[in-house]
């Protein structure tokens, strides 16, 4: 009997399957799965999903143990999957009166998986709507494509649980202690990974929610640390960076392009790089090596040529990758070829329909066996590969390298400074330099803004100049509340630069250390002139313009139906007739200069 009390009126009644060997019939689970159902007992009694077929009796038994005698009115049907509606048909015959509680495309499933739709003992429900039990109220949710066209999520708004379908799930038992990132990030790239849009639709949902436990069809009930949980969701779908560092991805036949491999990889480890990542895609498992491709943010992909094509193990694992919409992504080519190389063309061909894509400028191709040309194409490509883990480590970055300079335009910048308590930063548009000799550079902060204060008493900040990796969340993080209310670096390790102050660790090319020397007011802004005490360049991708975030960053407002204005920095809609001409947006705190009428 596996009964575990999640609450006091809310039961787990799942199975673990120790006899599989492939999951979907691809993915290894050598510590088995887990097929959870769930029980609310109430005035009336709900059951969330069954379980494999294989286990009719067991989970049988388990419910009605749980149930003590007495017998349900719903089963919630969330997921279509026979892992987890096998058991449909047992359990209208084992409890003729009870009520199937599912989505109107459930219904259909239901009729071409078991010839019934349950039209005379079904309630179709659909997102906002609820059914009481009593005490608890089921709330809910769709979620479209997370990962078929079916599913529903359910809140419980008594005890404030997600039950989740098979979002948040993940490989094996739960009679197996096992870290949960590993396998729940093979199993969400594995099995979910193509839909992040439909996944950041339902993270939107979720964050108007008070959750305080999240209850997957598979893996464990998650009941602490939930941030941690739903930021490794956020950057999974939205195709984040998890982990700084290199995966190499090879084939080899002979094993001279594995040699090639481990040359860059030594390379990269003395170089400082944080992580390097080797996988054998001929002999490590594939749903591994496609985990740790989305895990890291730099991948090397390394080949031979074979039957004028790419070695069949790499034509997988590409494969793989773009149908899971693999981007935001540096990628560099190593290929092998003893008279007519091709693999450096097809992998890139493989992988053209991929988004954001930034390909290495260093290429490697080797004529059978490693030579020392390749070798110094090694070097370069390891030079490329590290020039921002190099710049951020104070021990071997050029600290005085006024390039950093140049990336100075109309862009977007977080300005970093600390107020003795917490670091802060905010989003300003306005820098500038002045003067080369001596190097001064203007930064003009709104008065309102709390970093402006901070910065008049210390007197220094340092300027990170955005690059167009930088996704919305940066703008949202850093423009959209105020540093004296909230810690804007909450749950992040930033660097430092040598005058104490943090430097962001992602999405910049270059930041320069800024000491002030001068102060204008300018009425509404403070424009203070610095000096630079440090400069560094982190990498070579572009600076971020503010046209640049206008036309490819900034959501979209939903203007639709609406009459007033919109703010062209955030998005934020004013309604009404008439835009009082002292109104200051909310959210990014620009002025009704910054407002236009909705059209």
């Amino acid at each position: 009997m596996n009964i575990k009390k999640v609450t006091d009126t809310v039961f787990y009644i799942g199975v673990n399957d120790h006899n599989i060997d492939l999951f979907e019939g691809q993915y290894d689970v050598p510590n088995g799965m887990a097929y959870n159902s769930y029980l609310i007992m109430d005035q009336k009694i709900a059951v969330f999903d069954t379980v494999d077929v294989h286990f009719k009796h067991e989970w049988l038994d388990n419910l009605e143990n749980a149930l003590s005698g007495r017998k349900p009115d719903y089963l919630i049907v969330q997921h279509m999957e026979p892992d987890h509606s096998a058991n449909i048909m047992t359990f209208a015959s084992q409890y003729p009166n009870a009520k199937i509680v599912a989505s109107s495309k459930a219904f259909t499933m239901m009729q071409n998986f078991f010839g019934k739709d349950f039209a005379d003992n079904r309630i179709v429900v659909g997102e906002g709507d609820t059914l009481e039990l009593g005490e608890h109220t089921l709330n809910f949710v769709t979620a479209p494509m997370v990962h078929w066209p079916e599913v529903l999520m359910t809140y419980d708004a008594k005890d404030k649980i997600l039950f989740s379908a098979d979002g948040f799930g993940k490989f094996g038992a739960l009679d197996v202690e096992e870290d949960w990132a590993c396998e729940a990030r093979r199993y969400y790239f594995g099995i979910v990974g193509k839909y992040g849009a439909q996944v950041q639709a339902v993270l939107k949902k979720a964050a108007k929610l008070d959750i305080q436990r999240i209850c997957p069809l598979h893996g464990p009930v998650l009941s602490e640390n939930l941030g941690y949980y739903l930021g490794l969701y956020q950057t999974w779908s939205s195709y984040g960076v998890e982990s700084e560092g290199v995966m190499i991805a090879y084939t080899s036949v002979y094993g001279n392009t594995k040699r090639a491999v481990e040359y860059l990889s030594e390379k990269l480890k003395s170089k400082g790089c944080p992580k390097v990542v080797v996988c054998d895609l001929a002999r490590e498992d594939m749903a591994e090596a496609v985990e740790d491709a989305f895990r890291y943010g730099k991948l090397v992909i390394a080949s031979t040529t074979y039957n004028a094509d790419v070695f069949p193990f790499m034509r997988t694992f590409l494969e793989h990758l773009e149908e899971r919409g693999y981007k935001k992504r540096t990628v560099g080519v190593i290929e092998n070829g003893s008279w007519a190389p091709m693999a450096a063309k097809v992998m890139k061909g493989i992988l053209e329909p991929c988004k954001d894509i930034r390909w290495t400028k260093t290429g490697v191709r080797i004529m059978s066996a490693m030579n020392d040309d390749n070798k110094r194409e090694l070097d370069a490509l390891a030079d490329e590969l590290c020039e921002d883990y190099v710049q951020q480590n104070s021990e071997t970055a050029n600290k005085n390298d006024l390039t950093a300079l140049f990336n100075i335009g109309y862009g977007l910048y977080v300005v970093t400074s600390n107020d003795g308590k917490k670091d802060n930063g905010l989003i300003v548009n306005t820098v500038s330099q002045l003067t080369s000799q001596p190097n001064r550079v203007a930064v003009c902060i709104n008065k309102q803004n709390y970093s402006h204060h901070v910065i008049k008493q210390t007197g220094i900040m340092n300027v990170n100049c955005l690059s167009i990796e930088a996704p919305f969340k940066v703008f949202e993080n850093f423009g959209f509340q105020s540093g004296r209310n909230v810690d804007k670096f909450a749950g992040c390790n930033p660097m430092r630069s040598d005058n104490g102050l943090v430097f962001l660790p992602h999405y910049i090319n270059s930041f320069m250390s800024l000491k002030v020397e001068d102060y204008l007011d300018l009425g509404t802004h403070g424009m203070f002139i610095c000096s630079v005490t440090e400069a560094r360049v982190i990498s070579r991708i572009e600076t971020m313009t503010y046209t640049y975030y206008q036309n490819n960053v900034k959501p979209k407002p939903a203007t639709e139906g609406k009459k007033g204005f919109v703010c062209k920095i955030c998005g934020y809609i004013y309604e009404g007739d008439e835009l009082p001409e002292d109104f200051i947006c909310p959210l990014c705190k620009h002025g009704a200069q910054d407002f236009e009428p909705i059209t």
